[in-house]
């Protein structure tokens, strides 16, 4: 990894250097643009409206616009802003992390210490380990004032950026201030679907089907090209899903449960065991990535939470 940021902790009168490095990646298939009648590539050009010339980016300022007056913004008028050339992450508080709305999360950064001893970095971090709270701080990154959560995720420390309040939309819906009633029958066996399907939650075992099936195409169409098969190609019909009308809440939910419990397959009992439940999920699921290159499960048996 590469660190993109170099600057330091301002924790009290601590001072702790760190390096930032994205902790995320991109992992989609990068594709660009062709003209779909002789497959040339799509180029695009930063001209000037008033001269038509072509604008390298080391010659474009950026500028505000209000009632008709425009203000240009060069590259060193922003760096003269006092928030830009901060090269702190300022700790203003510690809050439980339960406080902290996940709408508010942004990207993740990872932090590493940057000098000879590592002390006052683990100091913070065995500080917000043993007191369980999160610090909130504020920086600037990319000519922007950012807010953020300090916290801790495995042995490093992790910065997450975090949405400013008023960059957060409330959701005001007409159609959920209607007076809707929910009868404890349509509640025990909503409850019931969420206990058939409770299990802890392992992200290593889910696949992002789309990008998988992306490759799948390109390579058909590098052996193929344009004569592929899309059943061959897939296992599946293009377009092929399990639709059908719309039915009642009260009968979707009785299906959806006869669906996990087996029920549907010829069950005499009605009642699958825990473990040959998750064996046949699991299976089902095998069989199902097969034909589209995903997997979920890899069809080995997974514990269930227990209804209490």
């Amino acid at each position: 990894m590469r660190a993109i940021w170099k600057g330091s902790i301002a924790f009290g009168l601590v001072n702790v250097p760190v390096k930032l490095y994205s902790a995320t990646e991109d992992h989609d298939v990068s594709l660009h643009q062709v003209h779909n009648k002789d497959g040339g590539r799509i180029r695009y050009q930063r001209k000037c409206e008033i001269c038509s010339a072509v604008v390298d980016y080391e010659d474009i300022d950026k500028a505000y616009e209000e009632e008709g007056r425009t203000v240009v913004l060069s590259t060193e008028d922003l760096k003269s802003l006092p928030a830009e050339s901060s090269r702190e992450i300022e700790v203003v508080e510690f809050v439980p992390a339960e406080q902290l709305d996940p709408i508010m999360y942004e990207k993740p950064y990872y932090l590493e210490p940057d000098s000879k001893s590592p002390k006052a970095y683990m100091l913070l971090l065995r500080t917000l380990q043993d007191t369980e709270r999160v610090a909130i701080v504020q920086y600037a990154l990319r000519q922007k004032t950012r807010l953020g959560a300090l916290r801790v995720r495995g042995d490093v420390l992790m910065l997450q950026s975090l949405l400013w309040d008023d960059e957060v939309r409330e959701a005001n819906f007409p159609s959920l201030e209607t007076d809707v009633k929910i009868s404890e029958k349509e509640l025990e066996m909503s409850s019931a679907l969420v206990d058939s399907m409770a299990r802890d939650f392992e992200p290593e075992e889910y696949t992002d089907n789309y990008q998988v099936q992306l490759r799948q195409l390109i390579a058909a169409k590098f052996e193929k090209g344009d004569s592929i098969d899309t059943e061959e190609t897939f296992g599946v019909t293009a377009g092929e899903g399990e639709g059908g009308e719309v039915i009642d809440l009260m009968e979707a939910l009785k299906r959806s449960l006869e669906k996990k419990r087996g029920k549907s397959s010829g069950s005499s009992s009605g009642e699958v065991d825990e473990e040959s439940e998750a064996g046949a999920d699991a299976g089902a699921v095998a069989g199902a990535g097969a034909g589209a290159g995903a997997s979920r499960g890899a069809g080995r048996p997974r514990a269930r939470a227990k209804k209490a």
